[in-house]
């Protein structure tokens, strides 16, 4: 089974964040890799690492970061594949450092960005692209989409329990 998922973090400190994703991933039964790169201190293997990754079969790439958040970006221009960014909370700006470092890109080199810490919508946004040519998958995201649905429809049923005196429904 050959990855078409790849989670590249800065720093294996950044995988409790990005554990949501490998987790969703998972459960969609999507092939994904994890690997732990950095655009500062390990450059030529960024490279070369989005250099090859559409030839390895890699159709989406999402990209965790967090300070100066350069990886999403070093990724993007060099592959032709989407990247998806995932700016991660750091100790002295919460993340907004790295949110602006990853959202802010020169035409021509985007990286589609999800929330400070965001890396389950990160594999949702992966595995809706993957389903757009795989029938299978976009059954299976329609079946995640609907149990979301359920989860509230649930949740309003028990909220009908929960009693107070001037509580009206």
């Amino acid at each position: 089974m050959k990855p078409v998922v790849s989670i590249i973090m800065g720093s294996t400190s950044d995988l409790p964040v990005m554990e949501k994703a490998a987790k969703l991933l998972d459960e969609m039964q999507v092939p994904f890799e994890m690997n732990a790169l950095s655009a500062h201190r390990t450059p030529a293997e960024v490279e070369k690492f989005a250099k090859e990754a559409a030839g390895r079969g890699i159709k989406v790439i999402i990209a965790a970061a967090g300070m100066a958040a350069a990886l999403p970006g070093v990724i993007a221009a060099n592959t032709t594949l989407p990247v998806i960014g995932v700016p991660v909370k750091g100790s002295v700006l919460d993340g907004v450092d790295a949110l602006y470092s990853i959202i802010q890109m020169p035409p021509g080199i985007p990286v589609a960005t999800v929330a400070i810490n965001g890396a389950m919508n990160a594999a949702i946004l992966a595995v809706q692209m993957l389903a757009l040519s795989d029938t299978a998958l976009a059954q299976k995201f329609a079946d995640y989409k609907e149990s979301l649905k359920n989860k509230i429809v649930k949740a309003n049923e028990e909220l009908k329990e929960v009693k107070f005196a001037y509580k009206t429904n």
